[in-house]
């Protein structure tokens, strides 16, 4: 059993009709049909929304998705219209709400790889494969690989477990343009986001996007390149042979399962709200994260 400790009941605003609670945002249509995404301060671990939330979360991921936007626009299409507040919308959304484009969404997730690490590392350690894709031996925890390469997954539902697929299989699923065109895409955003950060002193050793289709074209959607969606490392730090320390959720991670937590993540209770130590650290790690890739400061 996973999924959210407390659901929240989403907010009603005149005029937007709700469609969708995730694991962080809100997904609303408005009048005109367009999606109205307001990225909550929510956060996830091990399946779990936790009933904790991480101040000023929701608008890092999305000021932050808004800059690589900008530095990928030439390389993709995204689907934001616009960022203004809709009529009605409660203050709180500020900064945190987009209005994108309705899309019909490619059923994968798009990830991509150049380092080993996670469940690739473990796909790796059985079968020196990832994904299906043969790996060189020699490798460990935080190698960098000798090419980036594209590794989807199945999108699974609150609460359940992305699955890693062979290109295989999401060729089989969508076809084998859209799935050729998908892989090229994946790599390209992957390659530019990983300059973008090296120059910057952050390692991005893997990453998943979301795309929709447009009359044909892929557009890159929902987060972009954020501390929820990607591993970033920093790169004066890097070891490879260990878990290297990183800018996102492992903090949290690491608090629920110490003994501190009291939490036994193999049962089927519910984990415990966070405590104010953790709550502030990892805010300090989403804001170190935007601060360090953007080159502006937090305020």
């Amino acid at each position: 059993m996973s999924g959210f400790v407390e659901k929240p009941e989403p907010i009603q605003v005149p005029g937007l009709v709700h469609l969708h609670t995730g694991k962080v945002r809100e997904l609303y249509q408005n009048e005109a049909g367009d999606l109205v995404m307001v990225a909550s301060d929510r956060i996830s671990a091990f399946d779990w929304v936790l009933p904790t939330e991480i101040p000023d979360k929701g608008r890092v991921l999305t000021q932050l998705s808004l800059w690589w936007f900008d530095q990928l626009a030439d390389l993709v299409p995204n689907h934001v219209l616009s960022t203004d507040l809709p009529a009605g919308a409660p203050a709180d959304w500020a900064g945190r709400t987009l209005v994108c484009k309705s899309l019909q969404m490619v059923p994968v997730e798009a990830v991509a790889r150049g380092y080993l690490t996670g469940s690739g590392l473990a796909e790796y350690q059985e079968s020196r494969t990832v994904c299906g894709l043969a790996l060189p031996e020699g490798l460990v925890d935080g190698s960098e690989l000798p090419a980036p390469i594209f590794t989807p997954a199945t999108k699974a539902e609150v609460g359940e477990h992305d699955e890693n697929v062979s290109y295989e299989e999401v060729a089989r699923q969508v076809g084998a343009d859209t799935a050729a065109r998908l892989r090229q895409a994946t790599l390209a955003v992957y390659s530019r986001g990983r300059d973008i950060a090296r120059d910057r002193g952050i390692i991005l050793a893997d990453t998943k996007f979301e795309f929709g289709s447009e009359a044909e074209t892929l557009v890159l959607a929902d987060e972009v390149l954020t501390p929820d969606s990607s591993r970033f490392w920093p790169a004066d730090q890097w070891q490879p042979g260990r878990a290297q320390p990183s800018y996102d959720k492992q903090y949290v991670r690491d608090w629920l399962t110490s003994p501190e937590s009291g939490w036994d993540r193999k049962s089927e209770q519910p984990p415990p709200p966070l405590p104010e130590q953790v709550v502030t650290a990892t805010r300090a790690k989403y804001v170190e994260a935007y601060e360090r890739l953007t080159g502006t400061s937090w305020s």
